[in-house]
């Protein structure tokens, strides 16, 4: 039987209400928020790997420009989501959720070996956070309606590669939900 967590990647107000959001970063919420409460409630970890960035020297400003600087509005989870005082948030300056960060070593900590990653963006930091929880020997699972990408061809494009590359399992939030 599988041990879950869920990480949701930079579902942050930057990236759904602020300078950096568009449309299709609304649509992940509901669909995020529906997990998260299940999860809760069946006593599933829920992690936020955030992007917290130093202002003015962080080396991701130099292709997408200041964003989700650490002590801001911007940087903070949505409201929608939390967190609760069982949540965890591990902040990252990459793309990856586990590059120089303890992400991992929490992970171990609550015994878990399948992680159900949701958030922004499919194509990016979902793909690179995939990347190393595979190699890292996790099985990888992502909702399809959880997580999202600026286009349509980059969101399938992301999914793609995570199921090819990663092994991932792209299923639906309410098969996952079942799993629990």
């Amino acid at each position: 039987m599988s041990k879950y967590a869920v990480i949701h990647v930079d579902i942050l107000n930057d990236f759904v209400t602020g300078p950096m959001s568009w449309d299709g970063a609304q649509s992940i919420v509901e669909p995020a928020l529906k997990l998260t409460k299940a999860a809760r409630e069946k006593g599933v970890p829920v992690i936020f790997s955030n992007d917290v960035h130093e202002k003015g020297i962080d080396k991701e400003f130099e292709i997408w420009g200041e964003h989700a600087i650490g002590g801001t509005k911007g940087a903070e989870i949505i409201p929608e989501l939390g967190p609760e005082e069982t949540d965890y948030i591990v902040p990252k300056r990459r793309y990856s959720g586990f590059f120089q960060t303890s992400l991992d070593l929490l992970l171990r900590e609550l015994g878990v070996d399948t992680v159900i990653i949701t958030g922004l963006h499919a194509h990016c930091c979902c793909k690179h956070t995939s990347a190393d929880a595979y190699f890292l020997g996790y099985n990888v699972v992502v909702p399809r309606e959880s997580t999202n990408s600026l286009t349509q061809e980059q969101y399938e494009t992301g999914l793609e590669y995570i199921k090819n590359y990663y092994n991932g399992r792209i299923c639906s939030v309410d098969e996952i939900i079942a799993e629990f």
